[in-house]
């Protein structure tokens, strides 16, 4: 190796002691100036900006998507893009999130713009309607003009139902797809995206009951790049049916014990899965109790 090779591998010598200090000082002058100049945001602190990648989360209500997602939910203060075809859950789904967030004392608001909001059904999932803000805009511009002044106060979660309209592409024809407003943007800014689709019926005594269906993870900014899907029940009228699946995740990790074809749920022995999943069902402290467990083990280790 030459000399001249060798000097590109060689480091800055050291600093002595002066040089150090006003090197210091010249860098907390700058990163003063710019937190004058601009905000908070822009203070270059290495380890602030470490903890702002570890983004709060809202609960999706699904443990099972939850988990998908890789941090425990859908993150605070991001776009998060829901789409698939009709009838495929993600109603359901935004409502499950609003639900969540009022769990935790958050404000939240759904835009309307289909003017198709269901108020028995939402509280059926568990939304308190009377802390909703419902809008219904007349305009996708109505929209734009609510969801901007939402979102600079202290909402937690708004929902725009939805963002997509039907173009006609051969008006001889009476043909029409559907399009979303802005083209690729909402996908390019998106920090998650998410599709469902339906995969069968749920029956019960020969009688439908539900949906199953797939929730599959197209995009996601804040995990490394992995295309992972969730598999969700949603009961007709009542939504996600998070006994079932509190009761598969808790017994595969030993929040809930089986025993033969029994499960032990605290403290009660219940002979079948059926009847642990009523009991769940029945006892909405017990589930959010082993939820809680759950999310402790799964995302906070």
């Amino acid at each position: 190796i030459s000399a001249d090779m060798q000097l590109d591998y060689e480091s800055d010598p050291p600093l002595d002691d002066a040089k150090s200090l006003e090197k210091v000082s010249t860098l907390n002058g700058a990163v003063s100036q710019l937190a004058s100049d601009f905000d908070r945001d822009s203070n270059l602190c290495l380890e602030r900006f470490s903890r702002t990648r570890r983004a709060s989360v809202i609960s999706t209500g699904s443990l099972k998507l939850d988990l998908a997602l890789g941090i425990g939910g859908l993150p605070k203060g991001r776009m998060v893009e829901i789409f698939g075809k009709e009838s495929s859950g993600k109603t359901t789904l935004a409502l499950h999130v609003i639900k969540e967030a009022q769990k935790n004392g958050g404000y939240c608001a759904y835009i309307d713009a289909e003017n198709a909001f269901n108020t028995s059904f939402a509280e059926e999932v568990g939304v308190d309607i009377d802390k909703l803000l419902i809008a219904q805009p007349d305009s996708a511009e109505n929209s734009l003009s609510i969801v901007n002044t939402l979102v600079g106060g202290s909402i937690d979660v708004v929902v725009v139902d939805s963002v997509r309209t039907k173009r006609s592409s051969d008006p001889s024809s009476g043909l029409y797809k559907e399009v979303t407003c802005g083209g690729n943007a909402l996908g390019f800014y998106s920090a998650i995206r998410m599709r469902t689709s339906r995969r069968k019926l749920q029956y019960s005594k020969d009688e439908a009951t539900g949906i199953s269906i797939a929730v599959q993870i197209i995009k996601n900014k804040l995990v490394p790049a992995a295309l992972k899907e969730a598999g969700l029940n949603i009961g007709f009228g009542k939504g996600i049916c998070h006994e079932s699946e509190i009761l598969e995740m808790a017994s595969t990790h030993g929040v809930i014990v089986k025993e033969g074809s029994g499960y032990w749920i605290n403290g009660d022995f219940l002979p079948g899965k059926e009847e642990a999943e009523k009991f769940l069902l029945e006892n909405d402290a017990v589930a959010d109790d082993i939820c809680s467990t759950m999310r402790s083990q799964l995302f906070e280790t």
